[in-house]
């Protein structure tokens, strides 16, 4: 096994859209991050179609609204408190809530995430710090919105495609790096302010093949902390 750096942070987003919440340690099942993307908001008149999520894309100022498990011991069980921008606290299932996001949209709980690709993503600092120089923004890896955030022991950008093809093991768990993650207009919007402010999209497709960051499945679920070593077998 070589070292390849070391676990930096660890994002869970329990309402897809929103704003994501740290945690120092996480037990990582099969389907990922425990708790994670549980909530959507649904589209009106959209729910039949192949996407009907309201997200970032139609509401930037989501990235804003802060969720938080009522029950964090219990993620997959657990109702959700949204904090709004205007610093009110209201339930998730709350009407005044989703008639702040968009007219006629409903909140949706799911059995399982509502991952775009993959139960985990990853990303490394490097690599947020190289693209986030490029576009001349605050270095801020919320704009990706991973999961796992690794600090390699490089330190150059873009390692993390390298590992495409291997498992990693972080802490106890162990992912299998499958491929890279393809980006959207997301990433163009400062999670700090909701609102647009660069085209970083145009940049990662310019520069990256439209990809940042890699997406994986869990091989060996087990308990993932901030600070933990990242390995991977040579």
């Amino acid at each position: 096994m070589t070292s390849v750096g070391t676990v930096h942070a660890l994002w869970r987003y329990p309402v897809k859209s929103m704003a994501g919440e740290p945690l120092a340690r996480a037990d990582v099942s099969w389907a990922g991050v425990p708790g994670d993307r549980r909530w959507a908001f649904v589209r009106a008149g959209a729910e039949k179609s192949g996407f009907p999520w309201h997200t970032i894309r139609e509401a930037p100022l989501m990235c804003r609204y802060t969720a938080r498990l009522d029950h964090p011991d219990r993620p997959d069980k657990s109702t959700v408190t949204v904090r709004t921008p205007a610093d009110d606290l209201l339930s998730l299932t709350d009407p005044a809530l989703a008639g702040e996001l968009g007219a006629g949209v409903r909140v949706m709980r799911l059995d399982r995430g509502l991952f775009d690709a993959m139960p985990v993503s990853l990303i490394t600092t490097a690599t947020v710090s190289a693209l986030c120089a490029l576009a001349g923004v605050p270095t801020n890896e919320l704009r990706f919105r991973p999961n796992l955030v690794v600090a390699p022991a490089a330190g150059t950008p873009y390692r993390e495609d390298e590992w495409v093809g291997s498992v990693v093991h972080l802490g106890d768990a162990a992912i299998r790096v499958d491929r890279r993650d393809s980006r959207c207009i997301i990433v163009n919007v400062d999670p700090e302010s909701g609102r647009p402010d660069a085209g970083l999209l145009k940049l990662i497709g310019r520069h990256r093949q439209a990809c940042a960051g890699v997406y994986g499945t869990v091989v060996r679920p087990g308990l993932v902390q901030v600070g933990d070593p990242v390995t991977i077998a040579t």
